[in-house]
């Protein structure tokens, strides 16, 4: 007859974990994308690469734009953001694109307040810019720090220049880009628009 196991031994004793709990990697906590930067004025925002999940964030921006805003970035009038739009714009080709926007995470959801991009010309050996910054977060510095982003990312590259279509009302615009070194030349077929460039 077998004797008895006296469980009482056995109380306190530590089961092992299961093998898939052993050999599990660690979860690591996730790191916010890109950086945080402080406007001229205190606030705080978060610089990164755009991202295929920003779509709704930029449909939101384009509806607290004015139609003077939206006038100057795109260069004509528009009612709206389509979807279509919208998806093409957060979802780029690294190659040949860049965008970064600067995310206010203060509020929820978390909304967009600028963006600056680049179109890479390979045959050129140049890229077009396009800026834009939502007019209650102007002249604290953001434009500043996005086409600088963007220039860096030009010589990062190896381009030979960054350049862009400005409307001469955007007064702003050109001030801003006369003191990053860019020279400007009107357009005799476009009235109104002047092209500024930056050799790199």
């Amino acid at each position: 007859m077998n004797a008895a196991i006296d469980l009482s031994n056995y109380r306190h004793a530590v089961i092992p974990p299961r093998s898939t709990e052993r050999f599990a990697r660690p979860q690591l906590a996730s790191q916010p994308k890109g950086e945080l930067v402080r406007t001229l004025d205190g606030r705080e925002l978060r610089l990164r690469d755009i991202e295929p999940g920003d779509v709704a964030a930029l449909q939101r921006q384009f509806a607290r734009l004015s139609p003077q805003d939206i006038r100057r970035r795109f260069l004509h009038s528009m009612s709206e953001l389509p979807d279509s739009m919208a998806q093409r714009l957060c979802r780029i080709d690294p190659a040949i694109e860049s965008a970064f926007v600067l995310v206010d995470e203060t509020v929820k959801p978390a909304e967009i307040r600028a963006v600056g991009r680049i179109y890479v010309d390979e045959a050129a050996d140049s890229a077009e810019f396009s800026v834009l910054v939502e007019p209650d977060w102007a002249r604290v510095g953001l434009g500043h720090l996005l086409m600088q982003r963007l220039v860096d990312d030009c010589r990062r590259r190896g381009l030979h220049e960054i350049w862009g279509y400005v409307l001469l009302e955007n007064r702003p615009m050109l001030h801003l880009c006369k003191d990053l070194g860019f020279t400007r030349r009107l357009i005799p077929d476009e009235p109104g628009t002047t092209q500024i460039s930056l050799q790199l």
